[in-house]
């Protein structure tokens, strides 16, 4: 087939209005919303429906490199990374809707919808910000222990996310926080003997913004969570040191 089209609306989607918005590809493209974001790849529109917001990723282009003409797209990437992410039971924004459009082997567009997850800010925006709540160590324990453990989850699939930041980890403004990924277009299941070094490259993204907000002992906690250990062994400690200096190198 020449040119071959996908399109799925999930059962996330509850509101007749939004199943009828977003009924097709040509439809999504002729939405017009507030514009989030905007790159040569693609762009973000946040689109509200029966007071709900979504926000609508449509992509021009598969990707940088090959990725262009052959292999699995961007887009197609983040939304099956995202659904993996929901069959881990790991949270992550809801996926309302997905699909791509493709001539020959090339993706000509695709489009992710996912749906807003309120009273929620980034990290990295929070810091930014100057947060209190960075500061309260109640708070960011949970926090913290929640993103240890996702890690964790996903490190034991071999699933690798290459763009583990604090941007990308969503979390509740309210007195208990609850975290959620968004946004991974790159991340993929790797074999375990190229995977350990990439392990180490996303404990590394984390950190490079934690070192500048959070205290060593809350760091050293973290990693003790993510590697479910009580006292660090000497394995530990020379991982650690890997993950400081990962980015010096």
């Amino acid at each position: 087939m020449l040119n071959s089209s996908s399109w799925t609306i999930t059962d996330a989607c509850q509101s007749a209005a939004a199943r009828k918005a977003f009924s097709s590809l040509d439809s999504v493209f002729s939405l017009s919303g507030k514009e989030v974001s905007s790159d040569k790849l693609s762009n973000v529109h946040r689109i509200e429906i029966d007071g709900i917001g979504y926000y609508v990723k449509r992509y021009t282009k598969a990707g940088k490199g090959l990725r262009r003409y052959a292999g699995r797209s961007r887009i197609r990437a983040e939304w099956e990374n995202m659904l993996f992410f929901h069959k881990l039971g790991i949270p992550a924004a809801k996926v309302i809707a997905y699909g791509e459009e493709k001539s020959f082997t090339m993706m000509t567009r695709g489009v992710l919808i996912t749906e807003e997850v309120k009273n929620t800010k980034d990290l990295k925006t929070m810091v930014d910000e100057g947060s209190p709540k960075i500061q309260d160590g109640k708070w960011m324990s949970s926090v913290l222990e929640q993103v240890a453990g996702i890690t964790r989850t996903l490190h034991s699939k071999n699933f690798i996310h290459t763009d583990h930041k604090w941007r990308n980890i969503l979390v509740t403004q309210g007195e208990k926080p609850s975290c959620f990924l968004i946004d991974c277009p790159a991340g993929e299941i790797l074999p375990s003997a190229i995977a350990g070094r990439k392990k180490i490259k996303d404990l590394a993204c984390l950190d490079k913004v934690a070192k500048l907000c959070l205290s060593k002992t809350q760091r050293v906690r973290f990693f003790k969570i993510y590697t479910s250990s009580s006292k660090l062994s000497l394995k530990d400690k020379q991982t650690i040191e890997s993950i400081i200096n990962f980015f010096s190198k």
